[in-house]
């Protein structure tokens, strides 16, 4: 029941007198069967003063950027009031204290010289630190199985005993670690042997072995190979391993345009067929649809038939298309990647008009190797952006080309004692 203790007025007024309206329950009131006689205080009320004084006459003038319209249904409930408690001095308190945790009592402690361990041959006996020697952490699979049936045949045709699944385990797990510390110690000892460390590392694109800042060289960590963000269209590289786009997608391609297999390669535009960035690149009717992402190759359609005729120079077979010696009257032919594997002179020149040549020559109008790099390099043009080049050859604008690093010396007595010690590695090994 509700029961009010005083008038109020309307509430759309400003002068509303401060009302209150209490209510009880069985909960607080009297309990059934008791005497109404006995009247019980409510134990909160409902005040509706709070509601008054946040209330704005008709008459006051308020800016549209000063309110919101609220579209709410509960409206009418707000009417009745704030619910507080009607007696706030009766709210008891909540003390809090701080408890010392009891430190643990050790009941009983045996003495050492108590603690005594020995074999027994008693039943149900185990003795935990010889069954924890006995374990292997090496687990057999099927092929090491397969071939420890294989090994039993020819140890029994030769008269021998057969060796056990335990035995090939600790032997697996002596040789694991042995080769593990080995790698470690190489690690540790020897500088520079990782790849990534090798000054001999060239891009395999446009094999050049310099780098500059947000063209970095990137490894793939499953087939190893190096290539420059802009030469294979990396836009950021990634903060964990990084793999190449066939290694991605696990598998092992043929070139559609030289007959080596494996390197930096890209799909055409059905995704069927791959071909080598390079060879993309250096094949004049082949293009490359987006060159910041070096990708898809596309117009290998346009090449025509007597390039695919052609008969590589250097490893003898019709596969693919060549490319021939940019010399007056030589004609001879050979692959892109047949001409890296054979350091043939390969040279991308910007000439007056800033339009892109790619120069290659054969093996009789090559330059030696040690002329060919003391040669200035073009200007204004890049060895690690042959995509940009290769679109400003079709008049495109901004090829974003910068200034050429040159080429360090290789020290040759270095690249040997790094090649020995590689030697001395695997033998050991």
């Amino acid at each position: 029941m509700k029961r009010l203790r005083s008038s109020s007025s309307s509430d759309s007024s400003d002068n509303e007198s401060p009302s209150t309206s209490f209510c009880s329950s069985n909960k607080y009131g009297s309990k059934p069967g008791t005497p109404a006689s006995v009247p019980k205080k409510p134990a909160e009320v409902f005040r509706k003063d709070l509601i008054s004084a946040m209330k704005l006459p008709d008459s006051h003038h308020v800016s549209p950027e000063d309110y919101y319209l609220l579209g709410d249904t509960w409206r009418q409930e707000w009417e009745k009031g704030v619910q507080v408690p009607a007696f706030p001095e009766t709210i008891p308190h909540a003390s809090i204290r701080n408890v010392a945790e009891k430190p643990k009592e050790t009941l009983f402690t045996l003495q050492k010289r108590y603690i005594q361990c020995w074999t027994s041959t008693e039943t149900g006996y185990v003795n935990i630190k010889e069954l924890a020697e006995a374990m292997c952490s090496y687990d057999l699979d099927n092929m090491d199985l397969y071939w420890l049936q294989a090994l039993n045949a020819e140890l029994g045709h030769m008269g021998e005993g057969p060796v056990d699944e335990l035995t090939l385990e600790r032997t697996m797990e002596a040789l694991e670690r042995q080769c593990h510390d080995n790698m470690n110690h190489a690690i540790d000892t020897v500088e520079g042997l990782g790849i990534e460390y090798d000054e001999d590392v060239i891009c395999d694109v446009c094999r050049s072995p310099d780098s500059e800042e947000g063209n970095d060289m990137v490894f793939c960590d499953k087939c190893n190979i190096c290539v420059h963000q802009a030469c294979y269209g990396i836009v950021k590289v990634p903060d964990g391993n990084w793999l190449c786009r066939t290694c991605v997608l696990g598998i092992d391609p043929q070139c559609q345009l030289c007959p080596i297999k494996g390197g930096a390669m890209k799909a055409t535009r059905a995704g069927t067929k791959w071909a080598h960035v390079s060879c993309a690149l250096w094949i004049p009717e082949v293009s490359i649809a987006c060159p910041e992402r070096m990708e898809p190759i596309t117009k290998v359609s346009h090449i025509p038939p007597s390039r695919w005729s052609l008969i590589c120079s250097l490893c003898k077979l019709k596969t693919g298309a060549c490319i021939q010696c940019s010399v007056k009257n030589c004609t001879i032919p050979f692959h892109v990647t047949c001409a890296f594997e054979h350091s043939l002179e390969m040279k991308t020149i910007l000439d007056e008009g800033d339009e892109v040549k790619f120069r290659s020559y054969c093996l009789k109008h090559s330059k030696p190797k040690n002329q060919a790099s003391s040669d200035p390099p073009a200007p204004g043009l890049s060895p690690c952006q042959p995509a940009h080049s290769k679109q400003s050859k079709a008049g495109e604008p901004g090829s974003g080309l910068s200034p050429a690093r040159p080429k360090p010396p290789v020290d040759p007595e270095r690249g040997g004692l790094r090649a020995q010690r590689l030697l001395e590695l695997e033998e050991e090994f």
